[in-house]
Formats: C-alpha cells, structure tokens, sequence
C-alpha cells in the first residue's frame, strides 16, 4: 500500500505519536511534513527534564511493548548496549524492573505476590480476611460493573483493594473508586488479577528471563509482571529528540514554541491550521497553513474547541466535558542517607492515606547516567492535581517543603538531607475516565467522517495510553492512510483489542 506523498501534511505535537507519524510519512517518500510543537523541546510528556545537570523522567517511561514492530521501532533508532562493551554513546540499558508498594511503613511487591515476606508482613488475620473477600468476589462477582471499584473488587477482593489500590488510586483522579468508570481498570490494569500473579508465580519456578532481546520480549507475561525493560542512558527525552533531528534531517519541519489557534472546518474537510507562537496572546502574530491532511495529538477537547466551522452541538458539548488529571513532580537531590540509600527499585507506589504523595521515583536506578552526581540520590516525587488546584497554584519552594516533610513523614529520608530541588508542572498528564467519557462514541464517530483529520495519541484520542500505543495509534494510521487501507476507526482499537490488552485467551 502506497501513500500520496505530494500531500501537505500537518503534524500536530512533538511526542511519541507525533513523531511516530512525522518520520513514518518521511521514509514513505512524503515530501511536505509540517510538526507543531508548543513546547521547545519535543518528547511531549515523554520528554527528558534536566536541572543542573541532573536529569528525570515524568512518571517513569519503560521502553517495553507486546508489539514486535514497536520494540524494533525504538531499536532501529538506539541500540542496546551490551553489559560487557559500555561505550560513551547513547543507547539503551537493559534494566531490570523493580517497583513496590509503600502501606503502613512496609514495602510490598508490586504487583502483590504470595511471598513468605508479604505474607508476615500482613499478618494473619488480615490474610483471612483477604482470602475471604477474594472467594466472595469469585462467587458472586458484581454484575454488571459500573465503577472501577467493582472492578477491583471483581478481580483482587475488597479486603486487597481496600489494603493496596484504594488509596493510590483516589490521589491519582481525586474522586473514589466508586465514582470512577471501570473502563480505567480495562485500560490500565488490563490482564493482572489474583489468578494471573497466581499463575506467573508457577511459571517462573525455575526459570529465569535471558537479558538481551530475548529476554526484554516476555511475550507471555504480563505487563505488570515483566522483569526487564530498555530505557535509555539519559532518559527517554534523548531518543525522541534524536527521531525529532532525523525527521528534520529527513526534510521535515519542526515548529517549536509554537501552538495551534485554530482549525478552518468547511466542506466536511479541515481546509488550513493557524498557528501563533506559545507566548503570544489572542492569535496575535497567527499564521495559516494549508492541509490535505491532519495528525492531531493535541488534546481532544482542544482540538473540537478549536474548529472554526459547523460542529454539530453535541459533539461539542461532548468536547467542552472531557475531563483531564494534572501532574506535578518534585525533583530531588538528596545525600545517600536513611531508607532510600540502597532500595533497587524504580519506582514506590505511596498507598499511605496520611501523606498526598502518589509515587517515588528512584532515578538512579532508571540509569546511572541521569545523576550528575553518581554520589547523590535523584528522586521524583510525584503529586496528582488538577490545573489550577492549591498543589498547582502553590510556590514552588512551599511545595519543595511540603514534599521533603512528607518524605520524612514516611520514614524514608531527612529534610536536611536535600541538596537541591526544583518542580516541574504537567498539565492535562491524564485523559480521565469521567466528566463526558461516557459519551465519546459520539465525538469518535463524528472524528471518523472528518475523512482527513486523524486523532492519535494518548491525549489526542483522550485515551490513557501508554508510549508504545501511542506510536501504535500513529503506525496505524499510517495504515488508513494507504491507498485501500483500512477505514478511521480501525485506529481506535489500539489499546482496545485483546491484542493490546496483553491478555491472550
């Protein structure tokens, strides 16, 4: 299948299914690619953060993907390198994933296993009740399941899920499980319950995952039990500006500080995109470009706020409900004292009700090569908010101060042992699964009739994708695109399928 490269095309965002689109139609032969990025760096949310020569991640980005065409997609940009011939040069580490969590001032594996350690550290009668509740939910599970409590409750019993995802899972989204869709649960917990740690459990007696490729592949299990990962030495940021210079080098455009003010809707076609640099104000300094067709991961409802044309009214409204979840991160650097010194992990989910803090980032152990200081501790310490919120509007140096109490609240390091610090913002970090959510077949099915637009992405499908299907939604677009490809609404079904869902039957 074939693409028409005498197109104009337009690319909207830098990150992964940006750029996943942009250097796709470069290397079919397209000749006239246009990027916009509002931000001056690309990567997106994947992107790299650097502070004094120190270098993090926000959130935490494993290079791991069920789809063999993601995996050499990411290879063909870096190699692994081997352990015994490290060189200066970027690459990807094999690293081995380690992440647990933190409830009652004790670490439990993550995902929860039947170890002896985990089973002394609940105790007996909490383990009654664990194995009470998960039978009752086995026999008589809820039906049918409105909210993502019952969904945990279906699959780990409410004792577990009261114990090791309630509390977690209210600081990420701000509102109960109860009030949440279950359709966060289909996306982001997928195939892990009770049965699959179970399960994995019996099939790792015994053996042990080869490093490399072969063992970075893990086919058969799932995403929350695999061993090992690629990461990149200086963080994911270094590959995707690496796939940002080959897409210039390739005959593309990259627009940095630059941000979409519009979309001209006519005909049943987007005609032209305006475009104004990031720090102006009211389209001033606005420019038009010509489309014959659209790549669009900005978010959803940015993009329908965007369109200047005939939208039908429900679609807007739809649009206007979309609902997203904030992020903030404290980056610290941190004397080698207390708890954290000589954890393995990379990250620790913080399931204490008595502190706000949702997750510790341990950097040093992502790679080695992301402390300036080998000697000191990077952290990331990780805070959910909505945009405009006490946690986003508060100063940076009182959110400094909260963060490093907390983290001594929990046992885990001293206030006096911070060496520096800095805050990093990240809005619209989440598409969340309430507000308008339960409405947006209607906003998908208008999308699809707009024959040359193609939303892709985890924000511009509204969608909690993780990288690799973000590039997938983009690969697949690439498909519809072809001559007698398949039809728009093929896309949607990444991270839909069984395929993706990483739950084979």
């Amino acid at each position: 299948m074939s693409l028409d490269t005498g197109k104009r095309y337009i690319v909207i965002g830098a990150g992964p299914a940006g750029l996943t689109a942009a250097k796709s139609l470069l290397a079919k032969g397209c000749r006239n690619v246009l990027v916009i990025e509002q931000d001056d760096v690309a990567g997106g949310i994947s992107k790299t953060v650097c502070h004094n020569g120190n270098r993090i991640d926000l959130g935490g980005h494993r290079f791991f993907s069920k789809s063999d065409e993601v995996m050499q997609w990411w290879q063909s940009v870096l190699p692994v390198e081997q352990e015994d011939k490290p060189s200066d040069e970027e690459a990807f580490l094999v690293r081995h994933r380690l992440s647990r969590i933190l409830y009652e001032r004790k670490f439990f594996a993550y995902p929860v296993t039947l170890s002896m350690d985990t089973l002394s550290k609940l105790g007996g009668r909490r383990l009654v009740k664990i194995a009470l509740s998960y039978a009752l939910a086995r026999l008589h599970p809820v039906q049918p399941e409105k909210s993502l409590e019952d969904f945990f409750i279906n699959r780990f019993g409410r004792e577990l899920y009261q114990t090791f995802f309630r509390d977690y899972t209210q600081k990420v989204w701000g509102l109960p499980c109860s009030e949440l869709s279950a359709d966060w649960g289909a996306q982001r917990v997928k195939g892990l319950s009770v049965t699959a740690v179970l399960a994995h459990a019996i099939k790792s007696i015994g053996k042990s995952l080869r490093k490399g490729t072969g063992g970075i592949a893990q086919k058969d299990v799932e995403t929350s039990l695999i061993a090992y990962f690629l990461y990149p030495k200086h963080g994911p940021g270094s590959l995707w500006e690496g796939v940002a210079q080959d897409v210039q080098r390739m005959g593309g455009t990259i627009l940095y500080k630059s941000r979409v003010t519009g979309l001209d809707y006519a005909d049943g076609r987007i005609k032209s995109v305006a475009v104004a640099p990031t720090d102006s104000r009211d389209g001033a300094e606005e420019t038009g470009h010509d489309a014959d067709v659209v790549i669009s991961s900005m978010p959803l409802r940015e993009l329908v706020a965007g369109l200047r044309g005939s939208v039908p009214a429900d679609v807007l409204d739809v649009a206007r409900g979309l609902v997203y979840r904030d992020f903030m991160t404290v980056g610290l650097v941190l004397r080698r004292n207390g708890r954290l010194a000589d954890l393995k992990d990379n990250w620790i989910y913080v399931q204490e009700p008595d502190v706000h803090m949702g997750r510790i980032q341990i950097f040093n152990n992502w790679s080695p090569h992301l402390a300036c200081d080998r000697q000191t501790l990077l952290l990331g310490l990780e805070y959910f908010c909505s945009e405009g919120d006490r946690f986003w509007t508060m100063a940076d140096q009182d959110f400094i101060a909260m963060a490093a109490g907390e983290l001594e609240k929990i046992g885990l390091a001293r206030k006096e042992d911070v060496l520096d610090a800095f805050v990093v913002r990240v809005p619209k970090a989440y598409p969340a699964y309430f507000g308008s959510y339960d409405k947006i077949g209607v906003l998908q099915k208008w999308l699809d009739g707009v024959p040359n637009l193609y939303p892709v992405g985890r924000n511009g499908m509204h969608r909690y994708n993780n990288m690799d299907h973000s590039m997938l939604s983009a690969l697949r677009t690439m498909d519809c695109l072809a001559d007698n490809g398949p039809a728009k609404s093929s896309v949607w079904q990444v991270n839909a399928e069984k395929e993706y869902h990483e739950e084979k039957q």
